[in-house]
């Protein structure tokens, strides 16, 4: 029985980011079927299904970077745990701060946070934890198989 990929929602405005956490999950030992947005207002719009993103796929995973112009993830993950149809996404929070603060505040909106750039295994073991993941909703995959 072949597991169904994770969906995953990427929002990251710097394309070596986006390009480093993209060729991580392709490595990674889970499919994933990544989207990617740039921006708070485009991953709300994204996360809501407006416009052109009418028929985004629900995203089993939000990986978010705090950092962003026109609405920054710290808004974004208050919006979504602020959203009732979107409070159980999981959220993995990206970034390059070590600022207490930006902790703190991932952890009073439920969230995770690693480091960038994005190391699959962490991602794996953020994946593991929180409500036994992949025990509900994908099962980790054989290296090399599946794409991200």
């Amino acid at each position: 029985m072949t597991a169904k990929p994770i969906k995953i929602l990427l929002v990251d405005d710097d394309p070596d980011d986006v390009l480093l956490t993209t060729e991580e999950l392709k490595a990674a030992p889970f499919q994933s079927d990544l989207s990617i947005v740039h921006d708070g207002v485009e991953a709300m719009a994204y996360l809501r299904r407006e416009g052109e993103h009418s028929q985004a796929p629900r995203p089993d995973v939000v990986l978010l970077d705090l950092n962003m112009p026109r609405k920054n993830g710290r808004e974004v993950l208050a919006e979504i745990r602020e959203t009732p149809d979107l409070q159980d996404i999981l959220v993995v929070v990206l970034t390059t701060s070590l600022a207490d603060r930006d902790m703190i505040k991932a952890g009073v909106f439920r969230a995770h946070y690693i480091n960038k750039p994005v190391m699959a295994h962490e991602l794996l073991n953020v994946l593991n934890e929180p409500g036994e993941f992949f025990a509900t909703t994908a099962k980790p995959r054989r290296r090399g198989k599946g794409k991200a």
